[in-house]
């Protein structure tokens, strides 16, 4: 009966752990997603604030966009730019990466770049807008 509680315990601590890392996984990727946007799609845009605002919605712990924009740097410039993260981060990168490149190729990248503009509505926005 107390390894019982004791596995219920324990499994309620994990809970939240593993929640804050699918919301963090999530967010990676949306920040992925949303600086590709910027470079491979003319006339797109990031606010850096809109993305610490969507951090701060997913309840987030405060720096989790700076952390992300350098591992995201860190790892598609080869080590020249951003600081490498700790590594669940940098797998959480690769594998967002990974899903990005794959829906870039499976869509082609004209209209992978006119579905960002409704999957990442709010992170991105017109340049000069």
């Amino acid at each position: 009966m107390r390894y019982g509680f004791l596995m219920a315990g324990l499994l309620l601590i994990a809970a939240p752990a593993q929640a804050e890392d699918h919301l963090r996984s999530t967010y990676v990727t949306l920040v992925l997603q949303a600086l590709a946007t910027k470079v491979e799609c003319p006339g797109t845009d990031v606010v850096y604030q809109d993305l610490v605002q969507k951090a701060a919605q997913m309840k987030l712990p405060d720096g989790t966009t700076e952390k992300v924009r350098k591992a995201i740097a860190w790892m598609h410039t080869g080590g020249k730019m951003g600081e490498k993260q700790d590594d669940d981060l940098m797998a959480e990168v690769a594998v967002a990466t990974q899903a990005t490149d794959l829906n870039q190729r499976r869509l082609g990248m004209p209209n992978w770049c006119e579905a960002q503009k409704t999957n990442l509505a709010g992170l991105i926005r017109a340049k000069g807008g």
